[in-house]
């Protein structure tokens, strides 16, 4: 069995950045937004601060993906001789999929919403009475999506964990061994 390092590194960091980041958004910026000395600069602040992540953002779930496709190039053959482990794949990759959507269709609606610089908002998900309806509608969704992510790339965290347990020599042994049996 080679080393995974680098991809493991790839991996783990990018998840978490891709973790860390939407959650610290969700909690932090778009509401501290809202201190802004009036609505227009907290819509200002906002996008300003979501324009600052975007860029970090892709590269955290670049670095993710390219990780996660060594990793699993790396235990094809686990994937084909040890039970669960192929469940375990389906899953991480169906979790990815559902947060590179939620996180790609956020960032959609972002640009709704900064595609006017001063707009004026009460928070980063929070309309006001001035606030165009377009802007309105794209944060009412982002109210929900700013914690779907989070909740997605948290899954992915434990999924990724769990999948770690199944590298154990004896979790190895046993699902080659149930494979076998079944």
């Amino acid at each position: 069995m080679s080393r995974n390092t680098v991809s493991r590194s790839l991996h783990d960091l990018g998840l978490a950045a891709w973790f860390g980041g939407t959650l610290a958004n969700a909690v932090a910026l778009n509401t501290a937004a809202g201190e802004a000395a009036d609505s227009a600069g907290t819509g200002r602040v906002t996008n300003v601060g979501w324009d600052r992540w975007t860029p970090v953002n892709a590269t955290a779930i670049g670095a993710y993906l390219a990780g996660s496709g060594v990793q699993l190039v790396g235990n094809v053959e686990r994937l084909k001789v040890q039970q669960g482990v192929a469940t375990m794949s389906l899953v991480k990759t169906s979790l990815s999929v559902a947060a590179l959507a939620a996180t790609g269709y956020s960032r959609l609606l972002g640009r709704r919403v900064a595609a006017q610089r001063d707009v004026p908002i009460e928070s980063g998900t929070q309309s006001g009475t001035t606030t165009p309806q377009d802007v309105a509608a794209a944060q009412r969704q982002l109210r929900v999506l700013q914690w779907v992510v989070p909740a997605l790339t948290g899954a992915l965290v434990v999924v990724s964990a769990f999948a770690g347990e199944q590298q154990r020599p004896t979790e190895v042994k046993k699902g080659m061994l149930r494979r076998l049996a079944s």
